[in-house]
């Protein structure tokens, strides 16, 4: 179910906590209904500005807040968003703010724009997020009371009447089970000349695939890892089962004949991925790759390595046999909202590299494919409609 195509509104409303959870929650949607010539306003109860500085070069501590407030309009302009505002709530502290205050802001928002379509986060707050989970709840009471003249009557005095929104809807995250190594390895062999990325490309590969993970968009596991010089990292005829990106060092990409000659066939740095073809095309690893000084590496696994896992020809690896195993889909509820914003995929990474303090890349990071694969739809729990 489409609701944008459905019940089209005339206004939409998004009641968020932070600048840069109007892209994850409902970018696409927004962009959609931009175009469809609805009305829509983004509202961010914080600045955001205790949030990560990715790039010190772009915000200080003192004024992340003000940077991450442009990039909210930024950001929106990017989605054709028609209004953007944020509140001054402080950025983790919307769980300690008095309920009636944030109800009553809300309310304001809702009587003055008077939106017949509202979206929030739901009880779970996407990932547990207590200011997600905060400003979820105020909304979903500030809707509850906004049409009844007894609530907030102040607001009469600013020549606000009361106002029922007619849909309230949740963001949804479903886990899903494809792997982002997978869409990596299939883009790598596909190349024509071997991928070489920049130490910006390590950065910003590490900071998307761990927001795609927390949100369910993938299933990978991802971590930096740091090897001593001399370690072998892969070795020779062993299962494959991860992909590596060299973020600092190099190593050096050795076969080994049958009578144990090593014979170098490469020696790559900062910026290679090794380990794709053995994944490619369900092979044992054909060549050693080890470590030349130290080298530390993004590892993408199908999940959490064990402290157990076997080594060399014949090992049972337990993340491999994971990989293998991963094609259940989440079952999504009988009565979600998914709506398919394939089309604006552009426009919603446009809008999340807008948030350059949070997310320091571009927006062609990785093949629009792979994007749109990751965040060609998204989904909406229906409170009431």
């Amino acid at each position: 179910m489409n609701f944008l195509d459905d019940q089209k509104p005339q206004r939409l409303l998004c009641v968020l906590a932070h600048p840069d959870d109007e892209v994850f929650c409902a970018g696409g949607t927004l962009a959609q209904a931009a175009a469809l010539g609805i009305e829509t306003m983004v509202v961010s109860a914080t600045r955001g500005e205790a949030g990560q500085i990715q790039d010190a070069r772009i915000a200080t501590r003192r004024t992340l807040g003000k940077v991450r407030e442009q990039e909210l309009l930024q950001s929106t302009q990017q989605l054709g968003v028609h209004h953007s505002l944020c509140l001054d709530y402080g950025d983790g502290t919307l769980a300690e703010v008095e309920p009636v205050r944030l109800v009553d802001d809300i309310t304001r928002i809702i009587r003055d724009f008077r939106p017949d379509t509202v979206i929030t986060f739901g009880p779970d707050g996407a990932y547990g997020h207590p200011d997600h989970i905060a400003i979820g709840a105020a909304t979903t009471e500030a809707v509850k009371v906004s049409g009844d003249a007894r609530q907030f009557p102040e607001h009469r005095a600013l020549g606000l009447a009361p106002h029922t929104p007619d849909r309230l809807y949740y963001s949804y995250f479903p886990r899903k089970p494809r792997l982002l190594a997978d869409r990596l390895v299939q883009w790598l062999v596909a190349l024509c000349r071997r991928f070489q990325g920049t130490a910006d490309f390590g950065h910003a590969l590490l900071i998307f695939s761990e927001e795609a993970t927390m949100l369910g968009y993938v299933s990978d596991y991802v971590e930096t890892s740091w090897f001593p010089a001399g370690f072998t990292i892969i070795e020779q005829d062993e299962p494959a089962s991860k992909l590596y990106l060299i973020l600092s060092g190099e190593v050096t990409v050795y076969r080994e004949d049958n009578e144990g000659e090593r014979h170098v066939l490469a020696r790559v740095g900062p910026g290679h991925f090794f380990g794709e073809e053995g994944l490619a095309y369900r092979q044992p690893r054909n060549a050693h790759v080890v470590a030349e000084g130290n080298v530390t590496c993004l590892v993408f696994s199908p999940q959490t390595p064990t402290n157990f896992a076997g080594r060399g020809v014949g090992a049972q690896l337990v993340d491999a046999v994971a990989a293998d195993n991963l094609n259940q889909t989440e079952s999504l509820p009988d009565d979600i909202a998914s709506v398919d914003v394939t089309p604006y995929v552009p426009q919603k990474v446009a809008a999340l590299a807008a948030h350059q303090t949070q997310f320091p890349f571009k927006s062609d990071l990785l093949p629009l494919p792979i994007l749109r694969e990751l965040f060609g739809y998204e989904y909406f729990v229906p409170v009431y409609s």
